[in-house]
């Protein structure tokens, strides 16, 4: 039996009880400062939602102050439901509050796309041929009289709430972080995206009128996630709108230089 356990013939001396005791915690001890570490490194395993930390408050209190800074920028929207998809790239001026860019839309009919113009107000479209630069869309836009655009109120269509969430992603001033904090926001998880790691934190929870509807299968959950950076910098936006209804807005993160969006589409020569 000896033999077996040891794995070798010779006898060892006998270690006295006390010391085996103490030696026996020391080594517990070492495997649960290992387990610890493991766990602040990792983050606990993003074994689930959670509360956001300070550090995390303050990060997505800084979002929309950071988009602001680097205004105008880049933004790509995809919108999806049952009747189809739609995906805008445009260039969003938050210190305006006014977009411009290209629309496709596919559904059950032909896919169709132009220009399309948006401010706090409603959008505006026009005809054109979308490339794949979104700058590319205030050149031809820029081509256009204030006649050859079609303006109209927003509605309740998914594509209307993504164009009204886009220009609210940018404020002139950080967001109070402990205000932000009290409201209900969980961090949920980590992501990459284009090989850089974001948190991924659901927003504050939805004001019984505030305008984007909770309906989702989470109605005790923010229906907006937003996938934040280190330095509070804001990647992505995505909307549960419900049956099967979603928004996701992809934010280019640097400012688009040497550009201004044209008056046209808000009949400005």
């Amino acid at each position: 039996m000896r033999r077996i356990r040891s794995g070798t013939t010779e006898k060892t001396p006998r270690t006295p009880r006390k010391r085996r005791v103490r030696r026996a915690w020391w080594a517990a001890g070492i495997l649960t400062a290992a387990a610890c570490a493991g766990l602040l490194l990792t983050g606990g395993g993003d074994a689930g939602p959670r509360p956001l930390s300070a550090d995390e408050a303050q990060r997505l209190a800084l979002a929309r102050f950071r988009t602001y800074r680097i205004s105008p920028s880049e933004i790509t929207v995809h919108t999806a439901s049952g009747d189809g998809t739609a995906v805008v790239r445009a260039v969003v001026d938050h210190r305006r509050h006014r977009a411009v860019g290209w629309y496709e839309v596919t559904g059950d009919g032909r896919p169709n796309g132009g220009l399309l113009a948006w401010d706090q107000s409603g959008l505006a479209v026009a005809d054109g041929s979308p490339t794949a630069a979104a700058k590319g869309a205030l050149r031809a836009a820029e081509r256009l009289k204030p006649t050859a655009w079609t303006r109209r109120a927003f509605g309740a269509a998914p594509l209307d709430t993504a164009l009204k969430l886009a220009l609210s992603l940018g404020a002139d001033r950080p967001d109070n972080a402990q205000l932000l904090a009290q409201s209900g926001p969980l961090r949920l998880r980590d992501e990459r995206v284009d090989g850089r790691r974001y948190d991924v934190f659901s927003g504050p929870r939805p004001r019984p009128n505030a305008s984007a509807s909770p309906a989702g299968p989470r109605r005790d959950r923010s229906p907006l996630s937003y996938w934040i950076d280190e330095e509070g910098g804001m990647r992505r936006v995505r909307v549960d709108l419900g049956e099967g209804r979603t928004v996701t807005l992809d934010l280019g993160g640097v400012r688009v230089r040497g550009v201004v969006l044209p008056g046209a589409p808000w009949g400005e020569r």
